[in-house]
């Protein structure tokens, strides 16, 4: 299965003692290569092909091992192929991944989900190469809605260079109704919507023709 590292943070490890922040890291350098990652679900918002999610070598990736990718170039414009850790469930969290767009004619996207609840219900930031822009949405009932930038106003996120062929990090960190959204350290801008309140999954996205990879999926809940 996909290697995890697991971290207990400001705690003394013992059987009686309740730690109020773990960490994880999802690797996927232990998973088999051309095969599905273990302990993940795929998932599919809108329309066309379900997306094909294999591990792959990448000798490019910062680790030089195993990485996730989504590998099917179909190009209906509303299909948001989803990738789903399946024992994940948190609130308030520091979510993050490396990510390598790849190729993508219509989109070279990347993204992260939160507080999933299903495949038409969740909250996505995502990055775009062929746009050059990080936006964060909010799915519900199957529709994608562009969030307004606090104390901006404006939707449609953030103008930034997201390279191509080139290895970021992209970073979301939610407290409460509160979402702060980051590329490579950077900071781009924060979010406040309520319309998922509760714990929900987490897990990385793409769009429509997008072929992109992933790398060391990180979550801190909090």
């Amino acid at each position: 299965m996909s290697r995890i590292a697991l971290g207990l943070a400001g705690c003394v490890i013992a059987a009686s003692v309740v730690c109020a922040q773990t960490a994880r890291t999802v690797t996927f350098d232990q998973d088999k290569v051309g095969a599905p990652p273990q302990g993940f679900s795929t998932a599919l918002t809108g329309q066309g092909k379900a997306g094909v999610w294999v591990v792959m070598k990448d000798a490019q990736s910062p680790e030089r091992g195993n990485v996730l990718a989504q590998t099917d170039p179909d190009p209906t414009d509303y299909r948001f192929p989803l990738c789903v850790l399946d024992d994940v469930s948190a609130k308030n969290l520091d979510l993050s991944v490396m990510f390598k767009p790849v190729t993508g004619r219509g989109d070279q996207a990347a993204g992260l989900v939160w507080r999933y609840k299903d495949a038409n219900n969740y909250y996505i930031v995502r990055a775009n190469a062929l746009e050059n822009n990080v936006v964060l949405y909010k799915v519900q009932n199957g529709r994608r809605t562009d969030l307004p930038l606090k104390g901006v106003g404006r939707t449609y996120g953030k103008k930034v260079t997201v390279p191509s062929g080139q290895w970021s990090t992209l970073r979301v960190v939610a407290t409460g109704s509160l979402f702060e959204v980051f590329l490579d350290r950077q900071k781009l801008y924060e979010v406040e919507d309520t319309t998922f309140p509760d714990p929900g999954k987490v897990g990385v996205w793409t769009k429509a023709d997008s072929v992109t990879y992933f790398d060391d999926l990180s979550v801190i809940a909090k």
